[in-house]
């Protein structure tokens, strides 16, 4: 397993009651971004502010991980990017996103989600540089939805038009799969309509190369039972 990857072997109460501390604490933190980007109160507020929030810094640095979240996975195998910049739960830059696999077709996944004022880049509307994040993760969700995970070796975006603030929606889909590689198709819908295309080619990394081959033998196998 490569680095980065850690196996903690917390049981799943001990996540739940994890994901229960840290998600409102990480969504009071989105709210001061948000807060600070839009905020009209005068000097001496914004200074007053400052100071407490360099304390409150203070007081979280007293204990910190060595270095980044990375993945850890817990007793029943369960994975926990928490640090990801898209989707993480302890990360106040993520918008965060919670891909929803389809039940009836492996390999796709839906996605409703909110972009403030934080993500702006024209005004009033997303930074395309947000939109490729959000698709690159959506992507490579669809692929491991489908069990075929993988990092990513290619991605390539049409913006159709642009994205506005606020309430979207995307979803992604495996195209279909050759070996290592898996091609995935998708887009962000705003409230006019597809705004922004995107394909990629996600590559399973060598180190899971094994893994997956010993269960798809096993399930082909299964099959032939």
């Amino acid at each position: 397993m490569p680095a980065g990857f850690e196996i903690d072997d917390l049981p799943a109460a001990e996540i739940d009651r994890q994901a229960e501390l840290y998600g409102p604490f990480t969504d009071a933190v989105r709210e001061l971004v948000d807060a600070t980007v839009r905020t009209t109160v005068d000097d001496d507020e914004v200074r007053a502010v400052q100071a407490e929030v360099e304390a409150l810094t203070a007081r979280l640095r007293a204990s910190q991980l060595p270095g980044s979240y990375g993945v850890r996975i817990g007793a029943e195998g369960r994975g926990r990017p928490w640090g990801n910049a898209v989707v993480g739960l302890r990360n106040p830059v993520a918008p965060p996103l919670r891909p929803v696999p389809d039940p009836d077709e492996p390999g796709r996944v839906t996605c409703d989600f909110h972009l403030g004022a934080a993500y702006e880049g024209p005004p009033t509307l997303v930074h395309g540089g947000v939109l490729a994040l959000v698709l690159d993760q959506v992507l490579g969700e669809a692929a491991g939805a489908g069990g075929r995970p993988g990092m990513t070796g290619t991605l390539t975006l049409t913006y159709r038009r642009p994205t506005p603030l606020g309430d979207l929606r995307t979803e992604a889909w495996i195209e279909r799969t050759e070996g290592h590689k898996t091609w995935a198709r998708g887009h962000v819908v705003g409230p006019d309509g597809v705004t922004v295309e995107a394909e990629g080619v996600f590559i399973l990394p060598r180190w899971a190369r094994a893994l997956v081959d010993e269960r798809e033998r096993r399930a082909a196998s299964e099959v032939g039972d």
